[in-house]
This record gives structure tokens, C-alpha cells and sequence, in this order.
């Protein structure tokens, strides 16, 4: 119960905190949301149509009052309407994330299938050319810029090729070259970090323990050393899940995908502010969740840590 009450005055003041960090810096970015609806650069307006919008839009309160209206449709879960497109922003959110979800996954899929069987290969042969490959790979990965590496694909396999689609999202196949760009960016970190655990591991005096009751190398490799190295890549995994974030905003909007980072690129480039609040926000909630999953799955993967807890219960 301790616990719960701790987590409930943790998750609140995390809430909080964001709203007003996304708040602040919203209203605090150069331009005015006021000529954007307006679209002052095409229709000429007068001076008292763009006050008067300004006065509907309450931008001529102060501050902390306006930002103490938005907190309350906050709570009601409210996050307003776009000053764009008159939608409700949740219906925005809600529509764009299936997509920013899917890529997501695709992304890591293909940093799972990349770094997993490489760090583990050049754990095990250690020294060889396996070894080299997977430092070559992680080098190229960490040095290339996502946007290159997508514009790369895009003229190797949409342009030269014409064998996939670089816009849009029309199915499975739409998502192969925006997931494989988002793969290959994060799986380089990921290749060296399993490989070092992975030695670490190997090197524990229950493997030899094992190995000594004769335990099979596999079962050796995939029942204890594996699950004994994963701890510090999942320990990374929350603390990049920014990067990650970020990569997917970029990535969408390479290859045109529907996906909320665009929209939140756009909502930007128009000063849509309750959309972009709304972006935040929502991410916010995802970090949170998934850094509550990491912490829950440290402690199931690591038996030290639960002991721990047992101890002191």
C-alpha cells in the first residue's frame, strides 16, 4: 500500500511538472498563433480581427491563468481543439498513434533481430571476425544520421530498385524502409552494450558451475547467461527511450508517415499549441509507462534485487 500511495504522489507530480514544462515552453517559442490562424502572409486582416482572436484564444491573460484553464480541461481530459483544423486535439492523438506505434515496433523488431544474434556472436567468439563485423556495424550505426540513412534507403530501394514505397502508409510493406532506418540507427548501441554483458556473464562463476554439471551450451547460453545480461540493456533501453522518441519524429517525417511526430512537426510550423501540449503530454505518459515496465522487469530478471526486497519485507 506504501508503495501505491508512493507511486500515485510520484505519478501526480510528474504530471504536473510536464504540464507546465510543455505549457511554458509552448507559449514561450518565437511566433505568434494569432497570424498563423489568421494566415496573415496570404489574406490581408486588420488590426482588431487579430486582437479580437487573440481575446477569443484568452492569449491576453495572464500566464499562469491561462495556464491554470488549460490544466483544469487537463483533468477533464480536455486538451482542446487545434487552432488549425478546429479537431478535437485526444482525436488527433488518437488517430495519428496507431502509426507512431507501428513504426515503433518495426523499428525495434529490426534492433532485436540485429542486435541480439550480432552482440551474441561476437560475445561467444570474442576476438574473431564476427567480433570485428559487429564493431564495424555499431561504428557505421553510431556515425550515420537517421535522416541520411533514410534518404540512403529511399534512393537505394524506392528510387534505383523501385521495389518499396518511400510515403504514406498503405499497409505492412509501407513500414518495411521507415522501420529498417529506425532499426539500424538504434541497434548499434545495443550490439556492443549485449556483447560487454554478455562477457560479463560468460565469465560468472555459476556458468562454470553449470558447464561443471554438465548443462548443454546452449541451454547454458539461452537459460542463464542471456538472461542474466539483458538487466543493463534494458537499464539503457529506458533511460535512450527519448532518443527513440525523437528518431521516430524524424523518421516520419522523411518518409511521410501519418504518424503523430508529423503531426506534431506541423502543429510546430503553425504554432498549434494545444496539439503540441497534447504531443507532449502523451509522450510524457509513454516514457513514464514504459520506464514503470523496465523497473518492474529489472526486478523479475535480476534474482539479487528481489532477494533484496524479500530481505526486507
Amino acid at each position: 500500500m506504501h508503495i501505491l500511495r508512493h507511486r500515485l504522489v510520484e505519478v501526480t507530480l510528474f504530471l504536473l511538472l510536464i504540464t507546465f514544462i510543455s505549457f511554458l515552453f509552448a507559449r514561450l517559442a518565437p511566433g505568434d498563433p494569432v497570424l498563423s490562424i489568421l494566415r496573415v502572409d496570404d489574406v490581408s486582416v486588420t488590426n482588431e480581427q487579430v486582437e479580437q482572436l487573440r481575446e477569443e484564444l484568452g492569449f491576453n491573460e495572464p500566464l499562469l491563468i491561462q495556464y491554470g484553464h488549460w490544466l483544469t480541461d487537463f483533468v477533464k481530459m480536455d486538451f482542446g481543439n487545434s487552432y488549425i483544423t478546429n479537431q478535437p486535439v485526444m482525436e488527433m492523438l488518437w488517430s495519428g498513434l496507431p502509426a507512431t506505434l507501428e513504426l515503433t515496433a518495426g523499428g525495434l523488431l529490426v534492433m532485436i533481430l540485429i542486435a541480439v544474434p550480432l552482440g551474441s556472436l561476437a560475445a561467444i567468439y570474442r576476438g574473431s571476425w564476427i567480433d570485428q563485423v559487429s564493431r564495424v556495424v555499431s561504428l557505421l550505426g553510431a556515425a550515420m544520421p537517421s535522416f541520411w540513412l533514410g534518404l540512403i534507403l529511399i534512393d537505394l530501394f524506392a528510387v534505383r530498385f523501385g521495389i518499396l514505397p518511400t510515403m504514406g502508409r498503405d499497409g505492412i510493406i509501407s513500414a518495411v524502409l521507415p522501420s529498417i532506418t529506425l532499426g539500424l540507427a538504434i541497434s548499434s548501441v545495443y550490439v556492443r552494450l549485449l556483447r560487454s554483458s554478455l562477457i560479463d556473464s560468460l565469465n560468472q562463476e555459476y556458468i562454470r558451475a553449470a558447464r561443471a554439471r554438465g548443462l548443454s551450451e546452449t541451454r547454458i547460453f539461452f537459460a542463464h547467461a542471456l538472461r542474466a545480461s539483458l538487466p543493463p540493456v534494458i537499464t539503457v533501453f529506458g533511460v535512450s527511450l527519448g532518443s527513440l522518441i525523437g528518431g521516430v519524429v524524424v523518421i516520419e517525417v522523411i518518409f511521410a508517415y501519418p504518424g503523430i511526430g508529423k503531426m506534431v512537426v506541423d502543429a510546430i510550423r503553425g504554432r498549434d499549441y494545444p496539439v503540441i501540449q497534447g504531443y507532449i503530454l502523451v509522450m510524457a505518459i509513454i516514457v513514464f509507462l514504459v520506464n514503470s515496465a523496465v523497473d518492474l522487469s529489472y526486478r523479475y530478471l535480476n534474482p539479487e534485487l528481489r532477494l533484496k526486497e524479500r530481505r526486507k519485507n
